[in-house]
This record gives C-alpha cells, structure tokens and sequence, in this order.
C-alpha cells in the first residue's frame, strides 16, 4: 500500500513539474550519450536534483518580481496567470536540459531562451522601456535565482554542500548564465551577494508584483486538498527571502512561529517529495 501510495503521489508530483511530455524528456536529458557541460560530480547537480528547488524557485520568483523591469516583462508576455504550469513546465525542462543534458541539447535549449527574449519587448505601466535580452536585466534574475535556489539547498537540502561548495554551485550557474547572455555573472558566494547588493537601488514593489504575490501565495492553481501543502511551502519560500525582500514585499516575518511551524514544515514537506520522487530500491531476488 505504502509504495503504490509512493508511485502515485511521485506520478503527480513529477506531471505538474515536467508535464505530460516528462517521461521522454527524463529519458531524452539523461540517457542521450555525449558530452555534458557538467559532470557527475558538479554541486549544480546535486543543487538542481533535490526537492528544495520546490521551495527555492517559488522563493526566486518573489525575489526576481522586485525589479519592475523583469516584473513588467513577466507580467505581460509569461502567462503565468493563464498558463502557471506551463510556464513551470518550461522553466522546469530547461534546468534539467542544461544540469543534466547533453552540451548539444544544453545549447539549443539556450538559443531558444535567446531567441524568445530578444522578442520580448514593451514599456512598465511608468513608460520604462524593457528588453527581455538586456543583460542587466538578466542579470538580475540569474542572480536572485541562483541566490534563492542555494538558500533552499542550504536550509533543507539532504545533503547540504560546504562553503567551498556553494562557491562551485555558483561558478557552475555562471556558465549558464553567460550561455543566454548575462555579462560577468558572480562565480562565487561572495560576488553574488555583492551583485544582489548593487541592484538594490533598482527594485521597488509595484503593482505588478504584488499581484503576482497575491497569485503565488494565496491563489494557487491547485485544487482544495492539496493547497495546505503548497501554503506549507509557500510560507517557507517567504521565510527564505532576504530580510530587505520581504520588507519591501510587506510580508511580515513571525521568528518564533517560523522556528517552531514553518521551518519544521518545510523540512517535512521536502523530505515527503524527496521520498516521493526518488524511486525504491529495488529488492534483489532470492
């Protein structure tokens, strides 16, 4: 009973992040032969195949909606109001392609992300002009995402990395980063907070995000059931944030409740999707 209630509940986890399309993928990113940009032993690997991603991507996307220029582009060419999964569905392929595919497929999954942001062009609702290929733009959402996905391992990672680790984690993501366009991405723990730290000046909430906040934490695409888990979730992708993010997104913190509720929460969670999606060993026979 308990492994057909492992299989299913890994089913379904699996469909909403990779979609219908996930099964040939997995196959197609990791069995294809040929040269990786990473290999094995890369901490983006063990960063990116972990369950805290769950609580990391959801963390970045309230950090990355700061910047009214990423927010603006988000707002009016994602659909992430009229298609969240899909959009999930896409972000989710393109990690594992570039993590885990070959450096053939790792490219052309780039040059597609190359060709659309080139696309993607508009003014904020002040009359800002934006281009999704800016790479100061991009800038920023590779450095509050790679910021966030490694807070997540850190906190609720199974096997958390050392110092000298998350330093590799993220040279590793500077390489992708380059790939689509970034200019001098931070290769290190150190740069990185310096990086997030000059782009302060430039963030603000506006409408847009806290829409998108709204949308995030407290109207989820999900159906009744399963919407106290995401909130679990979802409360440890604010409690992630940087203290300066959350105080410009008024969401309040609560350390006492975040110690002994949330935090435990989050642990628990990570470790049911972790357990969920890794398959059981398989039994030896007699």
């Amino acid at each position: 009973m308990l492994t057909h209630v492992r299989a299913q509940l890994g089913k379904a986890l699996f469909h909403r992040v990779a979609g219908p399309d996930g099964p040939a993928a997995r196959v197609r990113i990791h069995h294809t032969p040929g040269p990786r940009w990473f290999g094995p032993d890369r901490p983006i690997r063990t960063v990116h195949g972990d369950a805290s991603m769950f609580i990391g991507g959801l963390s970045a996307l309230l950090l990355q909606s700061l910047h009214p220029l990423a927010m603006a582009a988000v707002a009016a060419h994602s659909g992430y109001r009229g298609d969240p999964w899909g959009r999930l569905q896409r972000t989710s392929t393109f990690l594992a392609v570039t993590t885990y595919g070959t450096a053939a497929d790792a490219q052309q999954a780039v040059d597609h992300v190359r060709r659309i942001h080139q696309r993607i062009r508009g003014t904020t609702p002040e009359g800002i002009a934006y281009h999704a290929a800016d790479p100061h733009l991009l800038g920023w959402v590779h450095a509050a995402e790679t910021d966030s996905f490694l807070r997540a391992h850190e906190r609720f990672g199974a096997r958390p990395l050392d110092a000298a680790g998350y330093d590799a984690y993220v040279a590793d993501t500077a390489r992708v980063a380059e790939a689509l366009g970034v200019t001098d991405p931070p290769r290190d723990r150190r740069e990185l907070a310096e990086v997030l730290d000059a782009y302060r000046p430039e963030l603000r909430v506006t409408a847009q995000a806290r829409a998108a906040a709204r949308f995030l934490l407290l109207q989820p695409p999900l159906p009744l059931p399963a919407r106290p888990f995401y909130a679990g979730l979802a409360a440890n992708a604010v409690a992630l944030l940087p203290p300066w993010a959350r105080g410009v997104l008024w969401l309040p913190r609560l350390p006492v409740v975040e110690d002994i509720a949330v935090r435990p929460a989050g642990q628990a969670l990570t470790r049911t999707i972790r357990w969920a999606m890794t398959p059981p060993p398989r039994s030896r026979p007699s």
